[in-house]
């Protein structure tokens, strides 16, 4: 078992989880894609005693049966739990500070899955630094660019 920690963009929600497993999984179900603006959200499956808000999350009721924590200083989604014997909470792999340990194990909601987004791997690539427009916005913004 170890220890991560994570939370939004912005800083104010902070999160540490007991972590026991690299397994994660990939949600294409048409809540999670209008939940985070993306075609799949990334989710790794935490006990619910296993994880720790330092500095708590907002919550909002996305269905029925369900509701998700988020920042709303800078609108960063944070995970899905249900409402009621929620035994687990999925917490988005982007959240963590350092997400690399995760795979990808299996796919779920398979029947709003966008096929063309998951096979990218021959598509050309640019790496952020290679941006001089970009770059040069954040050096005069704050003199450095993000990690």
């Amino acid at each position: 078992m170890t220890l991560m920690t994570g939370g939004c963009q912005c800083g104010r929600v902070r999160y540490a989880a007991e972590i026991e497993s690299d397994d994660a999984y990939l949600c294409h179900c048409r809540m999670c894609q209008r939940a985070t603006g993306g075609v799949s959200i990334a989710y790794v499956n935490v006990p619910a005693g296993k994880l720790r808000w330092e500095s708590g999350p907002d919550w909002y009721r996305s269905s029925a049966i369900a509701h998700r924590p988020f920042c709303s200083g800078c609108g960063t989604p944070l995970g899905f739990a249900f409402l009621q014997d929620a035994e687990n909470v999925d917490v988005t792999i982007g959240s963590f500070d350092d997400p690399q340990r995760f795979k990808p194990k299996h796919h779920y909601a398979v029947e709003s899955m966008h096929e063309a987004w998951l096979d990218t791997g021959d598509l050309p690539r640019t790496r952020s630094e290679e941006n001089e427009n970009v770059v040069k916005r954040w050096m005069d913004a704050c003199g450095k660019t993000p990690d």
